[in-house]
């Protein structure tokens, strides 16, 4: 079947966010820009929304209440669009979600749902930990598989590929249940020192791990290095790094819809949001939601993005800073990556696991909204990364490890020096369960 000779108007597209490249309308493989490489630019694939008069349409997916997010705000979604548009009826489209979801909670004991988002005192936390695979990271996985699934119709070359990613625990938890679900092949590179625990679970689902030594003279995490390798020998990048896969993205966004939705529903809004960064993915979705939030009249203004990082490796806050002092903005920036972004030079050791990125992966898109929404970021120390978990789970009772509470060690920080003042509505992430 010749999938251009069905397309038809789509609200989306893939766009380079370094060169403004667009990806053809439909092309199964809109995963990372083909002038990645070639010279100093970030180029990083993003989804742009145009409403185009679809502006109801698109709202009714925040009022809702289908429990499924990949369900209920599937017309926000480039894979939903692009299926559409390649002739997949919507009713096709929901059952192989749905299909989807009902092999991994076979296999997890749950599918994907709406997430808790619960008021304490002066600040709301979006509670991730009972989600798939107990974390965020599954979200950005399901809805790249959701895109595998549908285009695979049209490219069978994307149903035989083995699947790539490079993790140390929760991205690569949620990538072995979500693949183990579609019956994908995983492999796995994970760092020397990687969690026994979560090597058996690995294991457990089906994946094929590798370990990471770093080499010497190699700059950079050795886990990501050797993803690139197999992906250069034709893995497909099943990732949570929107540098390597531009669709990652949207999945997270669910997230952020899910937030913007929960506060329609008490008629309320939030002053801050503040979000825990390793690679970056996590925000560069939060962000993402917002902006589309924002673009359809939802809410009245964005809230003032925060990014924190740990004290043991901070790549994204020594971009901000170098920009900052150099007067550059951040497209300028863009153009010229390297100066501004770069491996982290030792190899970082944190209790926060989960944010220790040698680099920020999708930094560019990061900085932008904390530029946009009048935010900044927020670097912590190890103490305060202590003192939070403690805070969060005695307060809460969640079971949220340290990299998951991070964010609100941020937040406390801000709230200790003042910033954050009396009467303002802030919310944080708890995006992971506590593991053995």
């Amino acid at each position: 079947m010749n999938i251009e000779s069905l397309v038809r108007a789509s609200l989306t597209s893939m766009v380079c966010a370094g060169c403004g490249y667009v990806a053809p309308a439909l092309a199964p493989r809109p995963f990372r820009c083909p002038n990645a490489g070639i010279d100093d630019a970030d180029h990083v694939l993003r989804r742009k929304l145009d409403v185009n008069g679809a502006e109801d349409e698109l709202r009714r997916a925040f009022i809702d209440p289908e429990p499924d997010p990949f369900i209920r705000y599937r017309r926000l979604m480039h894979t939903w669009q692009s299926a559409t548009a390649a002739g997949i009826s919507d009713a096709e489209y929901v059952e192989l979600v749905l299909q989807l979801e009902r092999r991994i909670a076979a296999i997890d004991g749950m599918a994907f749902h709406v997430t808790p988002f619960i008021r304490r005192d002066d600040f709301w936390i979006k509670n991730e930990t009972g989600n798939v695979a107990g974390s965020h990271k599954g979200r950005h996985l399901m809805g790249l598989m959701i895109w595998l699934e549908v285009m695979k119709r049209f490219d069978p070359t994307l149903a035989q590929s083995r699947l790539a990613i490079a993790s140390c625990g929760n991205a690569a938890l949620a990538a072995a249940v979500v693949a183990r679900a579609a019956r994908r092949p995983l492999d796995v590179f994970v760092p020397v020192d990687a969690s026994s625990g979560v090597i058996r679970q690995l294991e457990e689902l089906g994946a094929q791990i590798t370990r990471c030594e770093r080499r010497p003279g190699e700059s950079g995490d050795p886990s990501y290095l050797r993803f690139r390798e197999a992906v250069a020998a034709g893995a497909l990048p099943f990732t949570c790094q929107g540098n390597e896969n531009g669709l990652v993205i949207e999945g997270g966004e669910t997230l952020g819809w899910e937030i913007v939705s929960q506060l329609l529903a008490t008629g309320e809004t939030i002053d801050r949001l503040f979000v825990q960064v390793g690679g970056g993915a996590l925000a560069s979705a939060c962000i993402a939601a917002f902006d589309d939030a924002h673009a359809l009249g939802l809410i009245p203004r964005l809230p003032r993005i925060h990014a924190v990082q740990t004290r043991a490796a901070f790549p994204l806050v020594r971009a901000w800073e170098r920009m900052k002092a150099r007067g550059v903005e951040i497209d300028e920036a863009v153009r010229h990556r390297s100066q501004f972004m770069e491996p982290w030079p030792t190899p970082p050791r944190s209790v926060a696991t989960g944010i220790l990125d040698d680099e920020t992966y999708d930094w560019a898109a990061v900085i932008r909204g904390m530029m946009h929404s009048g935010g900044f970021p927020i670097v912590v120390t190890e103490n305060e990364l202590l003192e939070a978990n403690r805070l969060a789970t005695e307060s809460t009772g969640i079971s949220v490890d340290p990299t998951g509470s991070s964010g609100f060690a941020g937040f406390l920080a801000l709230k200790r020096n003042g910033t954050v003042r009396r009467g303002e509505s802030t919310a944080v992430l708890f995006t992971g369960r506590i593991r053995e």
